[in-house]
């Protein structure tokens, strides 16, 4: 039940904040100018709630769908509008004006994420240490001269102490048109090395797998080393035994025990050929993973559990960044820029073919990212919060049609012309605009939907 609610509740929470900040943003400047706002509604569709206040009698409304919201303004185009209240009408207000509360809801948008990162550091990130598990031969990285055991210090002179920021240096250096750069990684020894990396398809790192499998690294996992076996399971009458490290299966060499767990799984009732490394001699036997209900679906399972490491060394594994409250403005203005950034161009990429489509993500993951940040602690939901914020910001920056960038654009035309844009040019920009939407919202729905299926 877990599994459902906290995803659900905590998308509702972190949709609930950022449609509140950017909403707000428009509100609170719109006000401030001399436009009168008649309702700030969070969520669409059936008022669940609602309370007016202020002098304004400015209804404040939450609805049921908690998908977005909006800022209703006085607007002669809306609806009549009395003689003595058309000065503050939004149609009626000065470009300048029309502009600034249409701006105000994406900034609004980076001002949190400023904010929320910033706490987030403050909060203290904690992570696991860039160290390399397995290397796929022939990849950007076995060409670089990554070996497993590696953890990476900097890429491209930015220090990585965790395997987040790892990634987005990662990516943004996929990004970039400059396809050769340095990476710094200190082997299992602790000498250091200085590799360069040459991306001769850089956009190769955005296709579909995500930025690591790409790159052709695996994170650091246990060994496929056996610690204990469930009584009378598969692996136990195959033979297997505690302290057993599986070398081979069916002639493919295991990677670690998250690869082989994947492996098993996707066997159910089928003979696997086995090598095991066994007290320094190769030991070769077969095993029939038992067939199992798992998530939905018949899954293979032998009844064996990893040997983890101990707790020092896992210990060793973790770090903390932390700033102190000074420091980690640069800190949460430096992330958010980053973020910000990455996205355009990302987006970019996309729009010109040169990145999967499938890296856009829904409601559906969404809600999972929520749950699975805010399962972990307030510094991963904050940077969830952050991340999701600037995408927000970004979005609505976009200069489609029906859209505050799309405002922004008829807006621009105005002004080049000195004089607005015809209500019918308008209207057919918010069905171009809204056709857009839809197939994005299309396109987004279906790339969940293959994620939760496979």
């Amino acid at each position: 039940m877990n599994e459902v609610l906290l995803p659900v509740l905590a998308f509702v929470v972190a949709i609930g904040i950022l449609v509140t900040v950017h909403e707000f943003g428009h509100f609170w400047v719109a006000r401030r100018l001399g436009v009168k706002v008649l309702r700030f509604s969070i969520g669409f569709g059936k008022p669940l709630w609602m309370k007016t206040f202020g002098t304004d009698k400015t209804e404040l409304v939450v609805a049921a769908i908690p998908l977005g919201g909006y800022v209703k303004m006085l607007d002669e185009r809306e609806g009549d509008v009395s003689e003595a209240e058309k000065h503050r009408a939004f149609n009626r207000q000065s470009l300048s004006t029309r502009v600034a509360v249409v701006v105000a809801g994406p900034l609004s948008n980076f001002l949190f994420a400023i904010l929320a990162y910033w706490m987030m550091f403050v909060a203290g990130v904690p992570g696991l240490r860039p160290i390399v598990g397995d290397v796929v031969p022939a990849s950007f990285a076995a060409e670089a001269g990554f070996v497993s055991g590696d953890e990476i210090l900097s890429v491209r002179d930015r220090p990585t102490p965790t395997w987040e920021t790892a990634v987005m240096a990662l990516l943004d250096a996929g990004l970039s048109e400059q396809p050769l750069f340095d990476v710094n990684v200190r082997d299992s020894g602790g000498r250091e090395r200085a590799l360069q990396v040459y991306l001769d398809n850089p956009d190769k790192l955005l296709e579909k797998g995500g930025v690591l499998k790409n790159f052709g690294l695996d994170s650091w996992q246990p060994a496929a080393i056996i610690d204990r076996l469930v009584e009378g399971g598969a692996g136990q009458r195959a033979g297997l035994q505690a302290g057993d490290l599986i070398l081979r299966a069916d002639g493919e060499r295991v990677r670690n025990w998250a690869w082989w767990v994947d492996y098993v799984r996707q066997r159910p009732e089928q003979e696997i050929q086995l090598i095991v490394l066994r007290e320094g001699v190769e030991v070769e036997t077969q095993l029939t993973p038992e067939r199992v209900s798992g998530d939905g679906e018949s899954i293979g399972r032998i009844g064996a559990y990893v040997r983890l490491p101990s707790d020092e060394q896992r210990a060793t594994m973790r770090v903390v960044v932390r700033h102190g409250l000074l420091e980690a403005v640069p800190a949460a203005l430096e992330k958010t820029f980053e973020i910000t950034t990455l996205t355009y161009r990302t987006l970019w990429k996309m729009v010109t073919g040169r990145a999967s489509v499938e890296n856009l993500s829904g409601p559906i993951s969404i809600a999972r990212y929520a749950g699975q940040s805010a399962s972990i602690g307030l510094a991963a939901f904050l940077g969830f919060l952050g991340i999701v914020s600037v995408s927000l910001g970004v979005l609505n920056l976009l200069p489609v049609p029906v859209l505050d960038g799309g405002h922004l654009f008829f807006y621009l035309v105005e002004w080049i012309k000195g004089s607005p844009m015809s209500d019918a040019a308008q209207l057919v920009g918010q069905k171009i605009g809204i056709t857009l939407l839809l197939g994005l919202m299309t396109l987004a729905f279906y790339n969940d939907l293959s994620r939760l299926l496979n």
